[in-house]
């Protein structure tokens, strides 16, 4: 069996910073790219980032806010946000590409 398991949902103030975790089970993070998605209230899914392996790509309009890492012992993914506003008010999403 998989399983994918994320943070409990956060509020925050504007200009703080957040961070949240994917944690994996039943297979391992090295063995495929995980992507970072949201979608805030009334919007279109927008993609942040992704990473495999210590390898990130981040979307350009975002990347300046926005971290990803990743820890192989815990087989787990991070993403931090920092200097937040209400526009990034959303729900964020942890994606496996799988091939």
């Amino acid at each position: 069996n998989c399983e994918i398991v994320q943070s409990e949902a956060q509020l925050k103030k504007p200009g703080e910073s957040m961070r949240i975790f994917c944690s994996t089970s039943g297979f391992s993070i090295t063995s495929y790219w995980r992507h970072w998605i949201r979608q805030g209230p009334g919007k279109e899914l927008e993609w942040i980032g992704e990473i495999h392996s210590g390898v990130t790509y981040y979307s350009q309009s975002l990347q300046s806010w926005f971290t990803l890492t990743n820890d192989t012992s815990k087989n787990t993914v991070y993403l931090q946000g920092k200097g937040l506003g209400a526009e990034d008010t959303a729900v964020y999403y942890c994606v496996e590409e799988s091939h």
